[in-house]
């Protein structure tokens, strides 16, 4: 959830909430790029009778820009459709779940995927079945083969899988809210207290996964530009989430209605975007707009508030107070338009001169043989901000980041400060909250054995 609740409006629509974007070539299948878009943040394992689940009056999407203009040339589009089987009980299921067909599982879930190539309507599937929630071991056992049922194959080749799953994002929320607090280093903040090991809020909570598993060969045609992977290997990949433009409400026991075109509500691109460099007036005009209309936040990057923040909350620490309110053109490049070659030896994911938000990935690259959580600040060019991987800790990264780590790729005569190299919120990823295939987000987190409260 590196975005979760990130916006005012949307923090009031989860199911809508776009919290996280993964794009990484595939470990197990070099051949093929995964894209990955979570929605729905915090989920706790318990929430019954009424469990998450997928908005049938949203729609869903993961954009794929292989032109760096930063409008969409492929996208993958889902709508979800509930199927109550007996609206007379209030249980969401009557039994055990063993099949994605069982009779027991009384409020299920199927969906549409919808290619679009260049605004054109490609390929549309239908009817395609979500698992259930992971409930306890008698509603839903041996789950995690129950939900490799849920991974299907379409005819033009994708892997397509959509339900719930283990939150990969790990983060100290407690903490980075709490006056930018890092426990480890908290005797050295503003209002010293004993230093202490990172608390990791995620690690209990499941989110609602859409993932796509795309031959690499289907991310370019010579219609969509005259790119290839050889010519131009650099995709960038965000993900939205939309809501028609107006809703009807019935009197009585009628529903609702949704009516109008569609108007996106959520983006998501480079994690923590939204939720930490634009400012709270522009964070819901932030997330209605393309790509490409993000020059406007340019100067949100160039000179992020919490650069600023961090020599005030750690005085001792950052003492080069000055280095830290210079426009940060590493940070630009990073967010915007990927890193020129030239800068980092043998490595560039560079788009063009669109300033966009879009996770840009080189496809190249191939997966790493040890990688690093860290990615590219920890020798991994297959790891963030090269594409984002579900291990990738994003949130070490992005402070090193913003404290200054990167400054010398653009200047080289800045030196940081010592301690920006040791920046951290003290997580690491635990070794259960994956697997090593696709969708390669863990199995959730049930509610018998893990209550939330």
């Amino acid at each position: 959830m590196s975005s979760h609740r990130e916006a005012p409006e949307i923090s009031k629509d989860p199911v809508a909430d776009n919290t996280d974007v993964y794009a990484f070539v595939s470990p197990d299948v070099p051949d093929t790029v995964t894209l990955i878009a979570n929605y729905i943040p915090l989920e706790g394992p318990d929430a019954g009778p009424n469990f998450f689940e997928f908005g049938d009056d949203v729609l869903y999407e993961i954009h794929i820009d292989n032109d760096g203009d930063g409008d969409p040339d492929i996208t993958y589009q889902f709508r979800f459709t509930t199927l109550v089987r007996n609206p007379d009980t209030f249980l969401y299921n009557t039994g055990p779940i063993t099949a994605l067909n069982s009779p027991n599982w009384n409020r299920r879930q199927v969906y549409s995927v919808t290619r679009v190539f260049n605004g054109q309507i490609a390929n549309v599937v239908e009817n395609i079945t979500s698992p259930p929630c992971n409930i306890g071991p008698r509603s839903t056992p041996n789950y995690a083969a129950l939900a490799e049922t849920a991974v299907h194959r379409l005819s033009t080749g994708e892997l397509v899988f959509a339900g719930q799953r283990r939150e990969g994002f790990f983060v100290d929320l407690g903490s980075i809210f709490d006056l930018g607090d890092l426990r480890p280093f908290q005797n050295l903040h503003l209002i010293p207290t004993p230093a202490a090991p990172g608390v990791d809020a995620t690690k209990n909570v499941n989110v609602h996964t859409i993932a796509v598993q795309v031959p690499i060969s289907q991310l370019w045609s010579d219609e969509g530009g005259g790119n290839s992977r050889s010519t131009h290997p650099i995709i960038g990949v965000w993900a939205t989430a939309s809501r028609r433009r107006a809703r009807i409400y019935g009197g009585g026991d009628e529903r609702s209605w949704d009516t109008g075109p569609w108007s996106q509500v959520s983006r998501l691109g480079n994690p923590l975007f939204n939720e930490v460099i634009v400012p709270m007036g522009k964070k819901d005009l932030w997330n209605a707009l393309p790509p490409r209309a993000d020059a406007q936040f340019a100067q949100y990057v160039a000179r992020p508030e919490l650069a600023k923040l961090l020599p005030i909350l750690y005085p001792h620490v950052f003492p080069n107070l000055a280095a830290y309110a210079k426009p940060r053109a590493d940070l630009e490049a990073i967010l915007l338009t990927g890193i020129p070659s030239g800068i980092i030896k043998g490595f560039q994911n560079y788009t063009g001169a669109t300033q966009a938000d879009m996770l840009r990935l080189n496809t190249s690259i191939p997966p790493a043989s040890k990688p690093s959580p860290l990615g590219l600040l920890g020798g991994d060019a297959a790891g963030f901000p090269n594409g984002r991987r579900v291990f990738d800790d994003v949130v070490t990264i992005e402070l090193r980041a913003i404290a200054g780590v990167t400054l010398p790729l653009v200047d080289p005569s800045f030196t940081p400060d010592a301690a920006a190299s040791k920046v951290t919120d003290g997580l690491t990823p635990g070794s259960d909250r994956y697997i090593s295939q696709f969708p390669y987000l863990g199995v959730p987190k049930d509610g018998y054995d893990t209550p939330s409260s």
